[in-house]
């Protein structure tokens, strides 16, 4: 069975800057990030045995969501430079273990994940592509899990992650994955700084959706809601859509899927060793090494 790994590159690098303990490279410079992308993507092999594995970057340039709505994401403080300049490093680690990288200006890596995600359940028939996994700690992709699309998601910093499928999401969210974007049409996102409807907690979206279904629905339903929280949607209306809009992942970006590039990714070539000596990565350089081995052994068993 073929599986295809998207990995949200910003997603993983973040979370693994601020998990993991400071990490130099013998010049100085910092490398904890990358470290920390590099030890997930390891497990993802050893875990999940993915046959092809892309990953998926932001780009500098500003998005639609926030041509859209000016506020968007601008609570959020500058990236420091000790993380910012790790990202060129990481991609230099991807590019050595033949990794393909996927990125769009105007876009957010959901965004590209979403759309490559979309892309290879289309394909799956003709390369046969049984299973899409995610991996990310952001919450808003949920809403692409169905049948042929799970998500991987780190639970406690690295250490430790959990494969959400739709029940999964169901427990975790209250709504089903397709209905996230209508929640958070709702209640809004204070980490993306939208608004949704003032005055609608997640207990009254989650019962207005499991009535109503849309937020679509929702609103063509006012009649059959009680006077305190339809006057709350009547006046958040606007937001509410606008919300819904910025909330839900594109999965059109321009962007072309190449199935058999995913296919050829390499953990330990001499390249990969010799960079991995350049940045210090000892301990990483026995598991790139024992698991270059056991997929060695997997193929040997396969042809048997």
């Amino acid at each position: 069975m073929s599986k295809l790994i998207l990995i949200d590159g910003n997603a993983i690098l973040h979370r693994a800057f601020h998990a993991l303990p400071p990490l130099t490279t013998k010049r100085g410079v910092p490398i904890n990030a990358v470290y920390g992308l590099v030890s997930m993507l390891l497990r993802v092999i050893q875990d999940l045995k993915p046959t092809h594995i892309a990953v998926c970057f932001d780009e500098k340039e500003p998005t639609f969501r926030h041509k859209e709505f000016a506020g968007y994401q601008a609570q959020r403080p500058p990236m420091v430079d000790e993380l910012s300049s790790q990202f060129e490093k990481a991609k230099r680690v991807l590019g050595v273990m033949r990794v393909p990288i996927y990125s769009k200006p105007g876009y957010e890596a959901d965004d590209i994940i979403g759309t490559l995600a979309k892309l290879a359940t289309e394909i799956s028939k003709l390369k046969n592509v049984n299973e899409v996994v995610i991996v990310t700690g952001d919450r808003d992709i949920l809403q692409l899990v169905n049948d042929n699309i799970k998500v991987y998601m780190p639970i406690v910093g690295l250490s430790s992650a959990k494969l959400m499928g739709e029940e999964e999401v169901v427990e975790k969210m209250g709504v089903a994955p397709k209905e996230i974007p209508d929640y958070k049409a709702l209640v809004g996102d204070p980490s993306d700084n939208y608004p949704g409807v003032s005055g609608i907690g997640p207990k009254t979206a989650i019962n207005l959706i499991q009535r109503f279904k849309s937020t679509g629905e929702i609103f063509k339903s006012l009649s059959q809601i009680n006077e305190g929280t339809r006057k709350k949607l009547e006046e958040g209306r606007e937001n509410a859509y606008l919300s819904l809009k910025l909330a839900k992942i594109v999965l059109d970006v321009p962007i072309t899927l190449d199935i058999d590039k995913a296919a050829r990714w390499d953990v330990d070539s001499k390249d990969v060793l010799a960079l991995f000596s350049q940045y210090g990565f000892k301990t990483l350089t026995e598991r790139v090494k024992k698991v270059g081995k056991e997929l060695d052994q997997e193929k040997q068993m396969t042809l048997i």
